[in-house]
């Protein structure tokens, strides 16, 4: 019968897309691997290959189509000796009766590059067997059957003590999905629970979570204003970055660095180097310096896994990247076993793919650690916010010349840079983070120990 294509879930954030471009039409026959179309995620324009072989029947979402929902039918796969006629006989009203409990939802809630088919894109979402056909139709079921969420929703409700019983899906045939477990308050106890009759203790209000938009609106009604539309990026970073301050006890360590003999190292290597074409930056440095800092306090070099924390092996060092209208966080992996021509020639080629978005997001996620440089823009010191599930973010002013006090008590000029280190108290505590920002300044302080 003909497969349905469905708009894959393309980043682990991404809840919907714009169908961009097709690469195929109607009637043409493709094979697995094969280019459909180019897909616009909230991160980056990315290609969309086939998984099975057939012929495109019929495409449903017309190119340059925003806001398409993951696991939303694109476009109809016929298989050999199938025709148009069997699309609309697979599209009758009968066709509704058959539950999908388990099978659209996998596709649309893995949020992995495997989701985009109706059937095909991994051996497990194959074509309905009649089990499948008993599976329930409905997402929960009151008198105690099975409530169906996605593995990820199940693990936030768990984490912020969500009853799934109480929330609505909006996800396909009524799912729970991430979306609604995030936007959900924690609720009472229910009235017929022995814990709720036996304590039944008052509900705490939420606070309020600000005015609406109209409501801001109107008190600009009488001012010339310009409403500017939000992109799949500005919401992604507007949601993430209001989750971590929530939810992630930061807390602040501070330092100066002088880096006179780092700018003094860096004029001499840059000479050596021309000639092969390679100029060092500073911040080629904090990051060759905060790699090595995560091997000398491997205790620091770990994440928040809601219920638990992973400990990593390599150092693997994200860089924020200022592009238009937000920033990426390209990802520099084992940065510690890297020469700094190295880091420095892929961290220019993913800044330039960056503001291109031509990210794949296995380059943006994952990483232990960040760093946010605003250096560059003249600001002397800032506090960066940690992005998820990181333990820590290095922020990083410029450097500025000071007067200190030398060794010999003598009153001299330095050049001074002021870093933030922000961290997640629940994965680093106080004397722990105090380590890994000594073991940064060390290196830096003393950049010939680095090459060592």
């Amino acid at each position: 019968m003909p497969t349905e294509i469905l708009m894959p879930a393309l980043s682990p954030t991404m809840e919907e897309g714009t169908l961009a471009k097709w690469l195929v039409k109607e009637g043409d026959e493709v094979a697995s691997g094969d280019i459909l179309a180019e897909i616009e995620t909230d991160k980056a324009t990315m290609e969309f290959e086939a998984v099975d072989e057939g012929t495109i029947g019929k495409i449903l979402i017309e190119e340059g189509s925003e806001g398409v929902k993951v696991n939303t039918p694109i476009a109809v796969l016929l298989e050999d000796g199938e025709s148009a006629d069997d699309i609309a006989a697979s599209s009758a009203p009968a066709k509704e009766e058959k539950p999908q409990a388990e099978e659209a939802p996998k596709a649309a809630e893995a949020e992995t590059p495997e989701a985009g088919y109706g059937r095909g894109a991994t051996e497990a979402n194959d074509r309905p067997t009649k089990s499948d056909a008993k599976a329930p139709a409905a997402p929960k079921d009151d008198k105690g059957g099975r409530i169906f969420a996605s593995p990820l929703a199940r693990r936030i409700a768990a984490d912020r003590g969500l009853d799934l019983a109480q929330i609505e899906g909006s996800g396909p045939r009524g799912r729970i999905v991430k979306a609604d477990v995030e936007s959900a308050q924690p609720t009472a106890a229910k009235a017929d629970s022995p814990a709720a009759t036996k304590d039944a203790a008052p509900v705490t209000q939420p606070a309020p979570a600000g005015p609406s938009s109209d409501a801001v609106r109107k008190m600009y009604e009488d001012r010339e204003v310009e409403e500017v539309k939000l992109d799949g990026m500005r919401k992604t970073i507007a949601a993430r970055l209001t989750e971590a301050k929530q939810t992630v006890p930061h807390f602040y360590l501070r330092r100066d660095i002088q880096i006179d003999a780092l700018l003094s190292f860096r004029s001499d290597l840059n000479k050596q180097l021309e000639a092969r074409g390679v100029k060092l930056s500073v911040n080629d440095f904090i990051i060759k310096a905060c790699a090595l800092a995560l091997q000398s306090v491997p205790d620091a070099n770990a994440v928040w896994a809601g219920d638990r924390i992973l400990k990593l092996k390599p150092s693997d060092v994200a860089v924020a990247v200022a592009i238009e209208g937000g920033l990426f966080t390209p990802v520099l992996q084992d940065a510690d076993t890297k020469s700094l021509s190295t880091l420095s020639a892929q961290m220019k080629d993913l800044a330039t793919r960056a503001r291109d978005r031509k990210l794949a997001p296995h380059e943006y996620q994952g990483g232990s650690f960040a760093i946010s440089n605003l250096g560059m823009f003249g600001i002397d010191n800032f506090d960066a916010v940690i992005n998820p599930p990181h333990g820590a973010i290095l922020a990083v002013g410029a450097g500025v010349k000071k007067p200190i006090i030398g060794k010999d008590g003598e009153i001299t000029a330095a050049t001074v840079m002021s870093v933030t280190l922000s961290v997640d108290h629940r994965v680093i505590d106080g004397a722990l983070g105090a380590q890994l920002l000594n073991a940064i300044v060390e290196n830096l302080e003393n950049p010939m120990i680095m090459l060592a």
